[in-house]
This record gives C-alpha cells, structure tokens and sequence, in this order.
C-alpha cells in the first residue's frame, strides 16, 4: 500500500474555526468614540496599530495586549489628560470581549469531524492561554483535536516542532487559516502545506502576499473544501 502523504492537519482557531477580529473591529470603533475630541479615526488607528506593534514582544497577541495598546495610545493622543472614565470604559470593553460568547463559522464542525476520522487533527492558535483556553471550551470543537497547541508566536522552527511532536513531521503535515502571515508562509517553509482560507476581516498585522509558484500552498473560498482537498493530497 501506498505510504499516505498527509498524516496531521493543523486547524488555526481565530477566524478559521470561529469569529474573532469582528470584536476587535468593534471594540476600535468605540475606543474612537470615546476619543472622538482628541483625535480623528483614521489618526487614532494608525497610532493604535503602532501600539499594538511595538508591544507584541512584551504582551504577545490577544485582548489583554489590545486593551493595553488602546490605553497606552489614549495617554499618548491626549498628552497624558485622558480622563479615568474613559480608561475604565476600555477596561470593561476589554472585560466584554472575554466574555463574548463563540459564534462557529461555517462549515468549521464538518470540516473538523470529517479530517478527524482519517487524520490527526491538531489545534494550533496563538494569544493569551486563558482567553484561548476559553473560547475552545465554549466552541464544543475541543474533543476532536488530538493535540492543542497554544503559541506565543507562529514560526518555521514552531510548526517543525509541532509536526514532530505530535506527527510525522512537517512534510506530511497541512496547515489550515486565514492568516497568510501565520498560518500559511511559516508552515510551507517548514515543508508542509499551507492551506489559506481568507476571512473578512483580517488584523493588519498578519497581512502577507502569497507565495508565488510554492507547490505546497493552496487556497479554499472557505472550510467546506478542506475535507476534499485532505482526501485529495492523500
């Protein structure tokens, strides 16, 4: 028999399995209300976007860090005269995004269940681990994944290690997100797959271009093609 060529495919959680940067997009929009008298939209969110860059070594990704640059760039933006409401206001629309209830994408249980029953399935997210831990939890995907991997970042060097630790390495691995940045370009030069299934709305920091004539990258309209394209590659 033929030596199957995928044996582990690796599932991004934001924006792949679940919404995610709608709440992100939300929450921005009421940070520019609230800041309307001291900066215009477009200003307050390239400052908060410069912010938000700086500080991913120090608070990695997630709602935590998010909030923590709106406050940061609201003491910037007012010469340090933001008003305590308008912090604690930040502060509970950080709160509120925690407890944002899990709203599946589609197609993502399907997609799931059906690579499941041939493959090894394994989460792969990055952000704050309680947060993930959380939204995992609540999406009722959790008992599908033969492993969980909560990432500070997403690299070459991570997903190599990833693929050996829970598969037979990275050439006989896929990897499935929205993020061309993350999901995508580290794993193909890794030596997997990449698979891109784009989402509405994407954070501007995980933009990238697509890697021209790589044989191992695929795209998908969305995750109804994933079982098709698994049993495909073999």
């Amino acid at each position: 028999m033929m030596a199957q060529k995928l044996t582990t495919i690796g599932f991004d959680a934001d924006d792949t399995l679940w919404h995610n940067e709608r709440f992100f997009r939300l929450t921005q929009d009421r940070f520019a209300a609230l800041l309307a008298d001291y900066a215009a939209p477009d200003h307050l969110g390239a400052r908060l976007l410069e912010a938000e860059r700086r500080n991913i070594g120090q608070y990695g990704f997630g709602i935590k860090g998010f909030v923590l640059s709106m406050i940061e760039t609201a003491i910037e933006v007012t010469d340090e005269k933001v008003p305590a409401a308008v912090i604690r206001d930040l502060i509970d629309a950080g709160q509120e995004m925690l407890r944002h209830p899990i709203e599946l994408l589609p197609h993502a249980r399907a997609a799931v269940e059906a690579v499941a029953d041939t493959h090894r399935v394994i989460l792969i997210t990055k952000g704050d681990l309680l947060d993930q831990e959380r939204k995992l939890a609540q999406s009722g995907l959790g008992e599908l994944f033969d492993g969980i991997e909560i990432v500070s970042e997403k690299t070459a060097p991570v997903y190599t290690a990833i693929f050996a630790r829970h598969g037979d390495g990275a050439d006989r691995a896929m990897m499935i997100g929205n993020s061309m940045k993350s999901d995508v370009l580290p794993v193909i030069e890794a030596g997997g797959w990449g698979v891109y299934v784009p989402h509405g709305e994407t954070w501007a920091l995980e933009h990238a271009e697509a890697p021209a004539g790589s044989a191992r990258y695929v795209a998908r309209p969305d995750l109804s093609g994933i079982p098709g394209l698994v049993a495909e590659i073999g």
